[in-house]
């Protein structure tokens, strides 16, 4: 057999000694454990960071289609007073006037007016005869009648797509019984 020769140690790599192995390795697994810490911190930070990032495109998208469904709320607004002009020039026709073709030509132009701004989201509030309620109606009297119930509408509010543009002016009961005429014998 062939003597083998002694192994050549690298200069540069000291020997390691016996005796230095166990504080070696209690460096190398402290180290691996804050590298280790540090990696879980990083991944919870990834995780958080793409949550909110999740969280911000949902509420991007719900703004957008928001901006889409009420686009239009500043015309319609503008264009309420027409109905209520509308509304009030049906009132004061007269029983003459009424049967007239332009009074029906009008009255066709109205609805379809009011057709179209309902294609667009737009809905009247019920007024007369519910409950007063302040998300929907505005209190501008008090008058007799069944408390807490609204008795006449001054003014028809409006919601566009589930959200009030415009509230109903109201008079409210406030509990006094109403007179009712005497019955003729």
């Amino acid at each position: 057999m062939i003597p083998r020769e002694p192994e050549e140690t690298n200069p540069e790599t000291p020997e390691i000694k016996e005796e230095c192995v166990p504080e070696i390795e209690q460096d190398v697994v402290k180290a691996l454990a804050e590298t280790k810490q540090k990696a879980d911190d990083y991944l919870d930070s990834w995780k958080r960071t793409q949550a909110d990032f999740q969280n911000y495109k949902r509420r991007i998208e719900q703004e957008r289609m928001d901006i889409g469904k009420y686009a239009n709320q500043q015309l319609i607004l503008s264009i309420l007073p027409i109905l209520d002009d509308f509304e009030r020039a049906f009132e004061s026709i007269t029983p003459k006037l009424a049967k007239t073709d332009w009074v029906d030509g009008v009255k066709l132009i109205e609805r379809k007016l009011m057709t179209t701004l309902e294609a667009q989201g737009l809905s009247p509030i019920k007024a007369v005869g519910e409950t007063f309620d302040p998300n929907l109606h505005e209190a501008v009297m008090h008058t007799k009648g069944e408390d807490g119930i609204v008795v006449q509408e001054m003014e028809k509010g409006y919601k566009l797509n589930d959200k009030v543009i415009r509230p109903s002016k109201v008079a409210v009961g406030n509990g006094e019984p109403v007179e009712e005429p005497a019955e003729e014998k």
